[in-house]
């Protein structure tokens, strides 16, 4: 029990110090107090005042060791102040001048001070903190091993093992290990997660295969054509680390704005210190005391105070609506965003194929096409077959079971219905009559080609029936999105990996009219980069892996949560958690709100600083009513900030 009691502490203080030190800093200075107060006024209680009086002084150290060692290490090594070094001064100040004055209130304030910036810390550590797990994600997408072909016997070998000329076998189902070359067998490949396709890719002998992609019914054998490290979805983890790694112009401004006040009130305290004598004939005991509650008061506990809550109350509000912001920044940032780019499969789209249109040739009933094609393709795990057979299923419509059943790779499926073959698939599937046929019908595959669907011909005993368009679907509420978008300002951008014809069909669904089509994910992060410098502050919207060097390269990153991919949901910075795009409009007006409530706090703070610093200078506050006057307006901006629960 002892044992498992300890882990316990152990745990806490390692992982929450911030915490900890600030509820033990709490704990120390509420007894400190209560022993001060109870001795105070009774000679005979001294012993409770040498008590309390040992309490606070460990107070003062417990929270605010951190602080101090922070704001020494940088006067140490960078050669400037910060707030933090600023705070263990003010309230070392106030403690002296107590000792001094042997006034025991003057050394709780010093106390309560050092407590309020401890809490500030912890909340802070705790809503800043992001994940750093997207790289792990990324590797996690290939295996650790692969099948080597050595002297016609299989053998696994390490990845990072594979050399130039391996010979590698890849079965139905599995992760491809390494970008290569086919050398043998033919299959689909989902590679949707890396090039944004949102179909399948046929591959066969001679074509180039990706890392992380998934094969699909048909056995590869592969040639590695260049290094693992240089593979595409190592060239994405790379993107991604840069990314990360950049620091925000918004918080280079906030550390250089923090360093200066800290300054600015430093050289302010000693000017008020040693002046007053001269200039105004002030005793010195009155003007030490004057300048050390200038230290107090100054200190920028409620303007600190004005971002902090109000973040961390829009957070939870973002939390209950589903929407999960990585840290407080990203909700402000979310606020002043100008343009949003947005990946098109699986984010504006559902990702799915769906029967979209059926175009009678020679058989008049498009149930009946779609009824002889979902009998073929019912065994079919083919992307294209389960589109068929789900449209015959919402559809109500009986299904008679094929014999015979073959599947062509690459060009489609053939079977026997009663005495009846039936093909579906491409041109090249059917005979030469049917081909004659389907020529003549040229201007309708161009049409459909142009609005980005695929076309499957339906034959029966060398009758033409018609054709089945399908096509990645618009989410349904994608169209009002963007118009909402536009109603309030917002620029949008589809960026997508996808062909040109497909991707134009759904921009002009959605009244997008900024369209890049068939980009890889370097490509995806130049545009990025492209429209920050046009438009500042870029979002981008995504949900696969490919998109995970743009979002981390954007301002800010947005990743829908049930169709997103790990290293998506990972490397963004909001996550829509409900995978509905009406959750980006909600997050955009909660990160606007948001800012007007920390410009009115900052406000507020600036203001009752500046009263607080007057009334100081002119004699008519003492150091209980500069502590009660800066605490108070601490907690005000703190609720100002809590508006945001609502």
């Amino acid at each position: 029990m002892m044992r498992t009691s300890w882990f316990s502490l152990s745990y806490l203080v390692k992982n929450h110090r911030e915490t900890v030190a600030a509820a033990a800093c709490a704990v120390l200075l509420l007894v400190g107090w209560l022993a001060l107060q109870f001795a105070a006024g009774d000679a005979t209680r001294g012993g409770w005042q040498l008590f309390g009086l040992c309490l606070l002084p460990l107070a003062y150290i417990i929270g605010g060791y951190g602080s101090a060692v922070e704001g020494l290490t940088t006067l140490w090594e960078e050669r400037e102040l910060d707030v933090d070094l600023l705070m263990i001064v003010a309230a070392l100040g106030a403690a002296g001048l107590g000792w001094w004055k042997q006034e025991h209130e003057l050394i709780i304030d010093g106390a309560v001070l050092i407590l309020i910036f401890a809490i500030s810390g912890a909340l802070e550590g705790y809503a800043m903190a992001r994940t750093e797990r997207s790289i792990r994600s990324l590797m996690s997408l290939t295996p650790d091993l692969a099948r080597s072909i050595v002297s016609g016997m299989e053998r696994e070998i390490s990845i990072d093992r594979l050399q130039v000329g391996d010979i590698l076998l890849v079965k139905p189902g599995e992760l491809i290990p390494t970008d290569a070359i086919v050398m043998s067998g033919a299959s689909t490949i989902n590679q949707a997660a890396i090039t944004g396709e949102s179909l399948p890719v046929e591959k066969s002998i001679g074509d180039e295969v990706f890392g992380g992609t998934i094969n699909g019914n048909g056995a590869l054998t592969l040639k590695v054509h260049q290094p693992p490290a240089s593979s595409l979805i190592q060239r994405i983890i790379m993107l991604v680390q840069q990314a990360q790694t950049e620091t925000p112009a918004s918080q280079a401004f906030i550390e250089r704005f923090e360093r200066g006040y800290a300054k600015l009130i430093v050289i302010l305290g000693i000017l008020f210190a040693t002046l007053p004598p001269f200039l105004w004939g002030w005793d010195w005991e009155t003007t030490i005391y004057r300048a050390l509650i200038f230290l107090v008061v100054a200190s920028p506990c409620a303007l600190m105070a004005a971002i902090m809550p109000t973040l961390l109350s829009g957070i939870a509000n973002g939390a209950r609506q589903g929407i999960l912001f990585k840290g407080g920044g990203t909700l402000e940032a979310i606020g002043q965003v100008k343009a949003v780019a947005f990946d098109k499969t699986g984010t504006l789209t559902t990702g799915k194929l769906a029967v979209v249109e059926i175009i009678p040739i020679e058989q008049t009933n498009p149930q009946t096409i779609l009824q002889l094609a979902a009998a073929i393709e019912s065994s079919s795990e083919h992307p294209i077959g389960r589109a068929i057979v789900r449209a015959v299923q919402e559809q109500n419509l009986a299904v008679n079971t094929a014999t015979e059943i073959t599947a062509i790779p690459g060009l489609g499926i053939t079977g026997m219905l009663s005495e009846l073959k039936i093909s579906v698939g491409k041109t090249q599937l059917m005979s030469d009559p049917v081909r004659v046929k389907i020529a003549t019908h040229q201007a309708l595959i161009d049409n459909l080609a142009a609005t980005g669907k695929t076309i499957v011909w339906v034959v029966s005993n060398e009758q033409l029936c018609g054709a089945i368009a399908l096509a990645d679907t618009v989410r349904p509420e994608a169209v009002e999105l963007v118009r909402r978008l536009k109603q309030m300002g917002i620029e949008q951008v589809m960026l997508t990996g996808d062909r040109s014809q497909s991707a134009n069909s759904i921009a002009k669904q959605l009244g997008i009219t900024q369209v890049h089509a068939e980009l890889l994910p370097e490509d995806k992060v130049n545009l990025i980069k492209q429209l920050q410098a046009k438009y500042q502050n870029v979002a981008m919207v995504g949900d696969g892996i490919n998109d995970a060097p743009a979002l981390a390269a954007a301002n800010i990153g947005i990743a829908m949560g049930v169709a997103g991919s790990d290293v998506a949901l990972e490397t963004a910075d909001i996550v829509l958690m409900t995978d509905s795009l009406d959750k980006l409009e909600q997050a955009i007006k909660l990160g606007r709100r948001t800012q007007r409530i920390i410009k009115q706090n900052i406000t507020f703070a600036l203001s009752f600083i500046v009263v607080l610093l007057i009334s100081n200078f002119m004699g008519g506050i003492n150091m209980p009513l500069g502590v009660f006057g800066h605490e108070g307006s601490t907690v005000l901006v703190t609720l100002s900030g809590l508006r945001l629960l609502r």
